[in-house]
């Protein structure tokens, strides 16, 4: 069970998520530079995003950057 104060302690954070040519999963986090891991799978991503999310808190809280969500944009441009 979760208590009051555990809830208050919650932070959501946006993920990035891309697949790069050899198939692996890529997660980084804007509001955290520097803050990424990759996987095989999307289910171990996600598992490995919470715990490098956790490591990078730790590390540096105070360079936390608030940033609000909008969305996703693909752009194509000459090549």
């Amino acid at each position: 069970m979760v208590t009051g104060h555990e809830r208050d302690m919650r932070r959501d954070f946006t993920v990035v998520v891309e697949r790069d040519e050899d198939g692996y999963y890529i997660a980084s986090v804007p509001a955290l530079p520097g803050c990424h891991t990759q996987a095989r799978s999307l289910d171990e991503l996600m598992q490995r995003v919470q715990e490098a999310i956790a490591v990078c808190l730790e590390d540096d809280a105070a360079s936390l950057r608030s940033l609000e969500f909008i969305g996703v944009q693909r752009v194509t441009v000459p090549a």
